[in-house]
């Protein structure tokens, strides 16, 4: 680590005692989920509180919204957000910004480069895009379409319709009644076309829940979790009820309220499990090209927002992907959080949380162990480091020559514990200088 005296927040150092030497990481943490334990067991970080100084702080979205720009941090201090994060996490802005960049790239490049990012769903913006919905919406009667609230998360405000008269208080102010007028601003939503054909396992419809940390947007530096899950319906899939939540709505907060969710079983599938499920189907050849398609969501969405997010050294952060997969096995690029919720559903969900957060502190490395060059930390794969990364096989049957496949390991084997040992020393600190 460091070996700096940090005023984490609110306040300035004097730059001569900025060179203290120190045993330790001081830590805050706004949330009491399972993040706490992970920093409450790390060897030699000590939790702060109130406006003490600290050296790493993993906040909510609610307080660096308003602390930010009034925090002075040192050299090595970090904090667990992108100042504007929302550029991919509010539902209206990640899609702005996918258009922007497929249409820079069609310019720049050709279509054939810009249909790779064909991966989100049609998607307007309400009530500012209403009068460009509705001409899509008339050009595909009969179709189903979800409105969602830009800014909320965990299936709240969600809605499934077919008729115009179902969503008209989001008319835009030129086109709304008298009595319109009269009321209050509606919440900002998108309207977004339903995928209908999702593909179905046991006849319930699930989506992936993928890792990403970014720990630099200048370079872009991005590495992929080897764990992840499915989160599967309660209730068997049919377009016949669009207003039945616990069929077309995969998060837990909403499937756990159903009335005969078994907590023992939950609604989820580990990553690796759902790969073998999707192999033994359909094949390795079919389901190495899906993923390889999740990779590609990944990195081009980073990308859309390389240019307008506020790189700053001080920042990581830890996205939470939702993947939709339809009957074709496309996946679909649904939206992407900026605190994923770390609060578990079972105690296979608390151990698989608690080693991804492990793992993210490692990535981040407060106390200096890591070369900067490694490929691999824990259960992290690097796989975009200011351009693609990876990892050489050897194919014997081309008489030795090498190929090159994408450092991705997504659903596979996770030996995160073996792969510690074999790269992390113990937790000395570094000597002062």
């Amino acid at each position: 680590m460091s070996k700096y005296k940090t005023c984490g927040y609110k306040g300035s150092c004097d730059k001569n005692e900025e060179r203290e030497g120190r045993s330790s990481v001081r830590y805050r943490s706004g949330l009491a989920n399972t993040i706490q334990d992970v920093l409450r067991q790390r060897p030699n970080w000590v939790e702060v509180k109130d406006d003490g100084e600290w050296d790493f702080y993993w906040c909510d979205v609610g307080w660096l919204r308003e602390n930010f720009d009034h925090m002075y941090m040192g050299e090595h201090v970090r904090i667990n957000h992108f100042r504007n994060h929302y550029e991919l996490t509010r539902k209206n802005l990640m899609v702005k910004n996918l258009k922007r960049y497929q249409k820079n790239l069609e310019r720049e490049t050709g279509r054939v480069e810009a249909s790779k990012c064909d991966f989100f769903p049609c998607t307007f913006a309400l009530p500012s895009e209403y009068h460009l919905f509705v001409e899509e919406f008339n050009r595909s009667p009969g179709c189903t379409w979800i409105m969602k609230p830009v800014a909320k998360s965990q299936g709240k405000g969600i809605f499934l319709f077919r008729k115009l008269k179902d969503i008209i208080e989001w008319r835009k102010d030129g086109s709304r009644t008298d009595e319109q007028k009269d009321a209050p601003p509606v919440e900002n939503y998108v309207a977004q076309r339903y995928i209908e054909n999702p593909y179905l396992i046991n006849g319930r419809k699930f989506d992936l829940r993928v890792y990403v940390l970014v720990t630099s947007y200048v370079p872009l530096k991005a590495w992929l979790y080897r764990d992840g899950f499915a989160r599967f319906t309660n209730t068997r899939f049919s377009l016949s009820s669009i207003d039945d939540k616990y069929m077309h709505l995969t998060n837990v907060s909403v499937q756990k309220t159903a009335p005969d969710y078994d907590p023992e079983k939950g609604c989820k599938w580990k990553m690796q499990q759902l790969r073998r499920y999707l192999t033994a189907k359909h094949g390795r050849e079919v389901v190495e090209n899906l993923f390889k398609e999740m990779d590609n969501i990944f990195i081009r969405s980073l990308q859309s927002v390389q240019k307008v997010i506020i790189n700053d050294k001080h920042c990581f952060e830890l996205y939470g992907y939702d993947i939709l997969l339809d009957h074709n096995l496309k996946p679909w690029l649904i939206e992407v959080n900026a605190s994923p919720s770390q609060t578990p559903s079972s105690q296979e969900d608390y151990e698989m949380k608690y080693k991804l957060l492990e793992d993210t502190l490692n990535v981040v490395d407060m106390e200096g162990r890591l070369t900067g060059k490694e490929k691999r930390v824990g259960g992290y794969d690097l796989m975009w480091n200011d351009g693609p990364v990876y990892r050489e096989d050897v194919n014997l049957q081309t008489l030795g020559s090498s190929c090159f496949t994408a450092n991705t390991h997504l659903g596979c084997v996770n030996d995160r514990e073996k792969q510690l040992r074999h790269l992390l020393k113990p937790f000395p600190f570094q000597k002062k200088m």
